[in-house]
């Protein structure tokens, strides 16, 4: 309910602000959004057109600039970082995480973002620099090197000292690293047991030496994994030798799942997972273009093949009615595999140990519903060849048509299994060409089975 309500409430924000921007009255708005925490802001810049965006924009704060600007998809932010001066780039990255910095300096030119890191100090340069040589997309690219590290022989009461002396604590800190003089990891300590432990104790006593650690290598996606499936909140990175070098927090975690499932949902439509809802139109129908244009190539192709057959459909126009039946039935069936084992790559449920058992089981959910949905259409074609009183063999049309389904059917499931697992042999993502390639597939050959079987009966 409270979230409900929150979203509600949102709503109505920026409906206010929508209001207020139109008739000019631009202070109101400031007090909205000074009302507003900056994920907030984030989150109306996105479900605002760019003329109303630019409006918000240009009244928020300089102080809140950079941390609107991380809660931003990127191409949106884009569009804001394009615009500003580098010193007011690196103004803006000096206030924030490292990773929540690197993220911004990403997106800019290498001409520009050597600009914003010239502007930096020499501690914040460096940083952000150590995090930058890490590629985008693994858990260095990800990590914060804000991490607080500690010796094991010391009390729990000089920990405490020294955390009273540095002020305040990194965001998500549930975790103190134990590290020996040359950064190695050791081990960990739980803030809890620091926090409500007899002063005196030693950092051994409480010592976790068996912590999950992530290589600074590992895919992000990976680490999204290791995460959910062990109830992390921070995990720390170390190098090949086992040196502390960062930590990751769940809140980056959370991004990383959230950019996964929008990439699987929207690729299958060949859209972007960055896709700006209300980008600009002429790049929005550049992007929509270019996959339209290979949608119709598949369409001319299984159009050829149709064209192959024009003198059986001729004979038997019925054919012209039941033509969309069977290629869709086995598209169906093979979105569903496809999706299945697309999800299950996702997740790391599919290895070579197992991929034998998926294929035999998909085949077999594929034959036992070709058999019952072939008999059902089979059933239907000679009821309706009788009905009609169509002037050729009533059984030879229900044969045609069951045993095209049946074999579309098994088809489209093999394909949907095995195509995934090709691609990402081939380095090709799935999600974005498995759907087409696979709907190429299937109307090919449902057409060719179905005209295939009605020119053998028929001639």
């Amino acid at each position: 309910m409270p979230e409900f309500q929150g979203q509600h409430h949102r709503q109505e924000q920026l409906l206010l602000l929508n209001r207020a921007l139109e008739d000019g009255q631009l202070v109101p708005v400031q007090n909205l959004l000074a009302e507003l925490k900056s994920a907030d802001i984030a989150h109306l810049l996105e479900s605002t057109p760019p003329r109303v965006r630019e409006a918000i924009w240009n009244i928020i704060g300089k102080e809140r600039e950079g941390y609107v600007l991380q809660h931003l998809n990127d191409e949106v932010r884009q569009n804001f970082i394009e615009q500003m001066m580098p010193q007011e780039l690196a103004d803006v990255v000096s206030e924030l995480d490292t990773d929540d910095a690197v993220d911004i300096l990403e997106d800019l030119s290498e001409n520009v973002s050597n600009q914003v890191l010239l502007r930096l100090d020499e501690q914040n340069r460096a940083q952000i620099e150590q995090a930058l040589s890490y590629p985008e997309e693994t858990a260095g690219g990800l990590m914060n090197i804000d991490t607080i590290m500690i010796r094991p022989r010391v009390s729990v009461e000089v920990v405490l000292r020294y955390l009273r002396i540095r002020g305040n604590l990194p965001s998500n800190t549930d975790q103190l690293y134990v590290v020996d003089s040359k950064d190695m990891l050791i081990g960990s300590v739980a803030l809890s047991s620091i926090l409500t432990c007899d002063p005196d104790t030693q950092i051994t006593e409480l010592l976790n030496d068996d912590p999950y650690t992530i290589p600074v290598e590992m895919d992000e996606v990976e680490v999204s994994q290791i995460f959910e499936r062990h109830d992390l909140i921070t995990a720390p990175v170390v190098d090949n030798k086992g040196r502390l070098l960062g930590r990751i927090t769940i809140d980056d975690v959370v991004d990383v799942i959230i950019e996964e499932a929008d990439h699987s949902l929207l690729s299958m439509a060949g859209l972007d997972e960055l896709e700006d809802t209300f980008g600009p139109v002429v790049a929005t129908a550049k992007r929509r273009a270019i996959w339209l244009g290979i949608n119709l190539v598949t369409v001319i192709l299984a159009a050829l093949v149709i064209g192959l057959f024009e003198s059986t459909i001729a004979k038997v126009t019925l054919l012209a009615v039941l033509l969309p039946i069977v290629p869709s039935m086995g598209g169906i069936a093979g979105t569903q595999t496809l999706t299945l084992v697309i999800r299950g790559m996702s997740l790391g449920h599919i290895s070579d140990g197992n991929k034998a058992y998926l294929m035999k089981k998909e085949l077999a959910v594929s034959i036992i519903n070709g058999i019952l949905w072939a008999l059902v259409i089979a059933s239907l074609v000679y009821a309706f060849a009788n009905f009609k009183n169509v002037d050729v063999s009533h059984l030879h049309l229900a044969i045609t048509v069951g045993g095209a389904m049946l074999f579309n059917l098994i088809t489209g499931v093999l394909v949907g299994a095995l195509l995934p697992m090709l691609m990402k042999k081939l380095d090709i993502d799935p999600a974005i060409a498995g759907g087409v390639v696979l709907t190429t597939v299937t109307d090919v050959a449902g057409f060719f089975a179905l005209l295939g079987l009605a020119t053998y009966f028929f001639g």
